[in-house]
């Protein structure tokens, strides 16, 4: 039977994942492979842009073999991926003229401070629903102008193109012919006009950047690339489905009417909720996405991300090594009743919403000679929890409303602990479905639409699947005094780095 299948590739910022879904959305196989962190200086990280692409074939040709699918049953690809990481690369070689500068990554905090000593704050956030932050792409790309020699040239003569991800995999995959993004990665590089949905003019003048690098921006679900015949076994394969991977999230969690969000667990947190079709410049230190672009429709998202969640475990296993893996850690909280007073605020790089502190840094707090390895893993995973309340409040604050339930998802998810200690501080229902992989399955859900395989989308609404809910059980006044320990400790480590 042709045709039978979606694929979805899931960059992310960890690794990189291939998954086949059927038309149940089921998710039939799978493949996974690490990619390799680089830290040139403190508050740096790059990958090797060749990796995303090398790990993506490895990947598809790995889960079709699993199972037997061949390249010709393959409806669609969809693409999702880690957003505001910046690749420049050569259009006639296609090499890249530096690494790729990861979202995480903090080397253009100068850049930024003299964005905001020429007062463009409030422009920058009308046009494109950000704020200055290294964190989005505009300051990487400027940084690569300034510091790798000839690209600023050759970027003004033509020579080099940009993308985040997608844009860098679609070119690969569609052997150079497609240099394309969609609107929810363009809506993360903070030189796009979330209105007008078009790279915008004044900003890039201002930073002195060429529009001629930028790819097209195309709508979120519909054939934006094909793949070259060179890729899998002969076979051209549409890819009709692109977005971030937090807009892929909301979407694969099928949360389609405003007000409804999700929370995703991974290397950093991610909260989003649906605002539907009217632009709402948040007041309290979110950020406002595309979320999607489907049959000439925009949808916004309210987004809070926090660079630590998932990243910080992964700290206690890589960098100190008190863990050998993250599913200990589940079984490690539970075994005592609580941290003991110690707070971990995982600053490592930066805090993002809904402070949005370059300089902060981590701290762990509230240390005595009794204090165990127990208790710093228990408040580790705390702290995921008490940064979705930052956000939660603030999302809040925004709307006016408050949230009945969150939907959650990403490889954290599977920790019980920690998703009744998220519904115990949020005072929220806490909804975890089936599929915890929601920005693959996101991906392939837009792909799916963009080439027939679903109708709409309440066929894949009707798809989604609850596994657990959990319900808040923790006493208001113990989960507010946890709280406010929480805000002290995260007053602490502001501005540390300045």
């Amino acid at each position: 039977m042709e045709g039978t299948y979606i694929m979805a590739i899931d960059q992310g910022t960890t690794g990189t994942k291939v998954i086949l879904v059927d038309h149940d959305g089921m998710v039939v196989s799978s493949a996974y492979r690490e990619i390799n962190q680089i830290f040139p200086e403190p508050g740096w990280v790059e990958h090797n842009p060749k990796e995303y692409l090398d790990t993506t074939i490895i990947c598809a040709k790995e889960a079709r073999e699993k199972v037997g699918i061949k390249a010709s049953q393959i409806a669609g690809i969809g693409i999702t991926d880690q957003r505001e990481t910046t690749i420049i690369w050569d259009k006639k070689t296609g090499e890249p003229v530096y690494n790729a500068i990861v979202w995480q990554c903090r080397r253009t905090a100068s850049i930024c401070e003299d964005l905001k000593a020429k007062g463009l704050e409030g422009k920058i956030r009308q046009k494109t629903g950000l704020t200055i932050d290294a964190y989005f792409s505009a300051t990487k790309i400027k940084w690569i102008m300034e510091n790798v020699p000839g690209a600023e040239e050759k970027m003004k003569s033509e020579e080099l193109i940009m993308g985040n991800i997608d844009s860098w995999l679609m070119w690969k995959l569609s052997g150079g012919r497609m240099h394309v993004t969609d609107y929810s990665n363009a809506s993360r590089t903070m030189l796009f006009n979330v209105q007008e949905l078009n790279w915008d003019q004044e900003l890039l003048d201002t930073m002195g950047i060429p529009r001629e690098i930028f790819p097209e921006p195309k709508s979120s679900s519909g054939i934006l690339a094909i793949t070259d015949k060179s890729i899998f076994d002969g076979v051209e394969i549409p890819i009709a489905g692109v977005a971030g991977d937090q807009q892929a999230a909301l979407f694969g969690q099928a949360c389609f009417k405003p007000g409804m969000a999700k929370n995703t667990y991974g290397t950093a947190l991610a909260m989003m909720m649906n605002i539907g079709e009217k632009f709402i410049l948040s007041e309290n230190g979110l950020t406002t996405d595309l979320a999607w672009g489907i049959d000439g429709e925009i949808e916004y998202s309210l987004e809070g991300l926090v660079f630590n969640g998932g990243g910080a475990v992964q700290w206690l296993r890589d960098g100190i090594k008190i863990i050998e893996n993250a599913a200990q850690t589940e079984v490690i909280a539970q075994s005592i009743p609580n941290t003991g007073g110690v707070y971990l605020v995982p600053a490592f790089t930066g805090l993002c919403a809904p402070y949005w502190d370059m300089y902060a840094r981590g701290i762990i707090i509230g240390l005595t000679r009794g204090t165990t390895r127990e208790q710093l893993v228990r408040a580790t995973l705390e702290s995921m929890a008490f940064q979705t309340r930052d956000v939660l409040e603030a999302m809040v604050k925004d709307l006016k409303k408050p949230l009945d339930s969150l939907r959650v998802d990403g490889g954290a998810v599977k920790n019980n602990f920690l998703m009744q200690f998220q519904a115990d501080i949020l005072g929220v229902p806490v909804v975890r479905p089936v599929v915890t992989e929601m920005a693959a399955l996101g991906a392939a859900y837009l792909a799916g639409l963009g080439v027939g395989f679903w109708k709409n989308r309440e066929e894949i609404s009707a798809m989604w699947k609850m596994d657990r809910i959990f319900e808040p059980k923790m006493d208001v006044s113990q989960r507010e005094e946890l709280y406010k320990g929480w805000k002290k400790a995260v007053e602490r480590s502001l501005h540390w780095a300045v």
